[in-house]
């Protein structure tokens, strides 16, 4: 017997004489007959809650998790560690329960808490000004594309496919809503094209969009890419990683105007790819056309230091279709872990943790290299990932030698043959700090010795067909 109570005849024509109707069918007729279910839901009985926390247990026991197993993952998201500090101060009730401080009166702890984040994105990326955080790195680039369009009304975007596929989707997607169109510049060695770059931006480019590093971990010289774009009036916005800031020159220095990134590897684990957040930061002059909020510093009645939420006009709350940006919220709770990991780590401490990537980094590149059939994609600089070629035929092939590697519990890296299809038997490699130099030589020897069977698989189903 089911334990829900069906609803009665009587009870449906009540409810729909309260809402003004006399029948289901003049209910839905707004729904096209077509998209109409015709059927009742096929829908088992209800369980009860220790069924279901059972059931849950037994799908989640499905899933296997980077400390389950040893992931050479990137690609905007990374494998870090997360100090214990990050828990305790986001679990505190002042931080975890509020939503939108309007209130700065009863908001202070959020608000300086935003005011922080700012000043050290502002400090590590080399900008003047920054927001307290969007909803991730993607969309941080998209509407940096939407500030430019603001600032100059010009119909064209230019973008380096160094930049990570999904922001240059998203880029495109959101680009198509205010008409402007997005032409991509590919690369040569692993960094952009620079004649091809220079070539494809005229007088109608509103913004050029860079990266630092590039989605193949490429270090390139962002001045000369930079130089092109100013020199025909475009914004030039630079989408970097955080960490590796820690041993980079800061996108302001090459004087480009707005630096967007992900912020999962500050702090956020990656918890099935989210949620984390996004940074967005810009030259002071670009301010009253930033997105989401800004916390700023006063001083009330007394005199005494406090914190406000400033340019709200920005917000569509206030200024509705009108506004800047439809960004009411922000990730605020995810932002806190990031100021609270730089802080953990401090300036020292960030320059000694990239530092040590890299070493790690250039290490396992030098180790894959020495495989049978492996080499680097582009040989330029690196800091925390690179790419290289597998020698395979297909992405098939590729995704057959993971299968391989995870049978050992070895994500080796990410497959390139869907988001760069230039390189089918491409591998993103991703290095942090909790990989050590024991688990990069492990990996050298699961790589290799899958590349092997593959081979062999291969060359036996191809000798047995001729």
């Amino acid at each position: 017997m089911s334990r829900y109570t069906a609803v009665t005849e009587s009870d449906r024509s009540a409810m729909l004489e309260a809402i003004g109707v006399g029948s289901l069918d003049e209910l839905f007729a707004e729904i096209p007959v077509e998209l109409r279910r015709e059927r009742p839901l096929e829908l088992p009985d209800g369980l009860g809650e220790a069924e279901v926390f059972a059931h849950l247990r037994e799908l989640a026991a499905r899933n296997r998790s980077a400390d389950d197993e040893i992931s050479f993952l990137g690609g905007g998201f990374y494998d870090h560690y997360v100090p214990a500090v990050i828990d305790m101060l986001l679990e505190r009730s002042e931080f975890l329960t509020p939503y939108t401080p309007y209130q700065p009166e009863v908001s202070q702890g959020g608000l300086q808490a935003m005011f922080e984040f700012q000043t050290a994105i502002c400090e590590l990326t080399g900008m003047d000004v920054s927001n307290a955080s969007v909803y991730d790195g993607p969309s941080a680039l998209a509407a940096a594309g939407y500030l430019a369009k603001l600032t100059n009304g010009r119909p064209r975007f230019v973008i380096s496919r160094a930049v990570a596929p999904q922001a240059r989707e998203t880029l495109r997607t959101l680009s198509a809503g205010f008409g402007t169109t997005v032409t991509e510049v590919g690369l040569r060695d692993g960094a952009t094209d620079l004649a091809a770059w220079t070539e494809a931006i005229d007088d109608e480019v509103g913004a050029a969009f860079v990266a630092l590093p590039g989605y193949l971990g490429t270090v390139e010289d962002l001045q000369p890419l930079v130089d092109a774009a100013r020199a025909h009036g475009a914004l030039v916005v630079c989408s970097a990683d955080p960490i590796a800031l820690g041993i980079l020159e800061p996108p302001g220095s090459y004087g480009v105007d707005v630096c967007v990134g992900e912020g999962q590897a500050l702090g956020n684990r990656l918890d099935f790819g989210g949620p984390s957040f996004g940074f967005f930061a810009a030259r002071a002059e670009h301010l009253r056309r930033m997105p989401g909020r800004i916390a700023g510093e006063t001083r009330d009645l007394d005199g005494r230091r406090g914190f406000v939420l400033t340019l709200q006009t920005r917000e569509q709350h206030i200024r509705r279709e009108k506004a800047t940006s439809n960004i009411c919220t922000a990730q605020a709770l995810n932002a806190l872990a990031g100021v609270v990991y730089l802080s953990w780590l401090g300036r020292a401490g960030l320059c000694e943790l990239a530092e040590l990537i890299a070493r790690r980094t250039a290490y396992a590149r030098e180790r894959l290299c020495e495989i049978e059939g492996v080499h680097a994609i582009g040989g330029g600089p690196v800091v925390r990932e690179f790419a290289v070629s597998l020698g395979l035929p297909d992405r098939d092939s590729v995704r057959r030698v993971v299968l391989r590697c995870a049978g050992e519990r070895v994500c080796p890296g990410h497959p390139l043959g869907r988001d760069v299809p230039e390189h089918p038997d491409g591998l993103l490699v991703a290095i942090t700090e909790r990989r050590s130099r024991e688990e990069i030589d492990l990996l050298a020897d699961v790589l290799g010795r899958a590349l092997l069977a593959e081979r062999a698989s291969s060359a036996a189903a191809g000798g047995g067909g001729s």
